[in-house]
Order: structure tokens, then C-alpha cells, then sequence
């Protein structure tokens, strides 16, 4: 029998809920982008009004240049700190002294970068 099991498998739980919302992140930033070569192609193809063609395109690359690259790089950084927080707290597990939550400030921090994230890109998508 594995010595603290549960404690171990509810360390793998959170890691692999982090991965889940890093993955999330990283597709919602790559859909960004995609979209942004969807709003150029339909600038190029509408040639009827120029004017508002332009006004699409503009949109396009304001959202796609920024918030879809932001979203790609905040979803690795979350996957990267996740898989550091993982292997940290499985050694503090494993250890025998007892140990105080110190780093609640690192997973506040974190989930609030992440936070700010979406609603900046909820916010220019509206």
C-alpha cells in the first residue's frame, strides 16, 4: 500500500484539473487567432463596401494579434507552474515534518492572472 495515498491522489486530481483549464486556455487563445484569419479573409473577399471591410479587419488584428497570443502564453505558464506545484507538494507529502501553507498566495495569484485573462478577452470580444 502506498503510504498517504489519498493525499497523493487528490495532489493528481488538481494537477490534472490545472492541465484541463491551461488546455482550455491555450484552445480558447488558438480559436482567437483562427478567428482573427477568418475576419482578414472576409476583408479580402468584401469588396462592396470597403469601409466596413476595413473596420472588420482592423477588429480582427486588434483581437487576434493580442488576446489570442496573451491566452496561448497564460495556458502554458498555467500548465508549467501546475506541473511545478505537482512535484512540489508530492515531495511535501512524502515528507515526515509537518509543514504550514505558505504558498496559498502562489495559487491566488494564479487563479487570479487567470481570471483577468478572460475577462479581457470576454471584454474586447464584446
Amino acid at each position: 500500500m502506498i503510504s498517504r495515498f489519498s493525499d497523493h491522489a487528490a495532489n493528481e486530481r488538481t494537477f490534472l484539473a490545472w492541465i484541463r483549464t491551461g488546455l482550455a486556455t491555450v484552445a480558447f487563445g488558438f480559436v482567437i487567432e483562427r478567428f482573427n484569419v477568418l475576419i482578414l479573409t472576409m476583408e479580402r473577399a468584401d469588396t462592396s463596401q470597403p469601409t466596413r471591410s476595413r473596420v472588420l479587419g482592423d477588429a480582427g488584428r486588434v483581437i487576434g494579434n493580442y488576446d489570442g497570443k496573451v491566452l496561448i502564453f497564460a495556458g502554458t505558464l498555467l500548465i508549467a507552474l501546475s506541473a511545478i506545484r505537482f512535484v512540489r507538494t508530492g515531495r511535501l507529502i512524502d515528507a515526515e515534518e509537518i509543514h504550514t501553507l505558505q504558498s496559498i498566495r502562489t495559487e491566488l495569484a494564479t487563479s487570479l492572472v487567470l481570471i483577468v485573462a478572460a475577462l479581457c478577452a470576454f471584454v474586447v470580444l464584446l
